[in-house]
């Protein structure tokens, strides 16, 4: 499971202090900080559905919607 995540080699390099020590402090928590990403499992999504109060809501703009463009057209008796 790792290996499929992280691949087969995790590196961390840390140049960021001036000392050996705190640059190798550093690269151990970042190691540590992606082997702890790359065990974590994802959450599983689960499809929802939109309510019936929000599709009524949905259809009911684009019935306004349709309407108002309707009334911006020519009369069809006028050329």
């Amino acid at each position: 499971m790792l290996l499929d995540r992280g691949g087969s080699l995790i590196t961390a390099v840390a140049q960021d202090a001036r000392g050996q020590a705190r640059n190798r402090a550093l690269a151990l928590e970042r190691l540590a900080g992606r082997l702890a990403r790359a065990l974590e499992v994802p959450r599983v999504r689960r499809a929802t559905k939109p309510t019936k109060a929000s599709r009524t809501r949905r259809l009911e703009a684009k019935r306004r919607d349709a309407q108002r463009k309707r009334e911006r057209r020519r009369p069809a008796g006028e050329d």
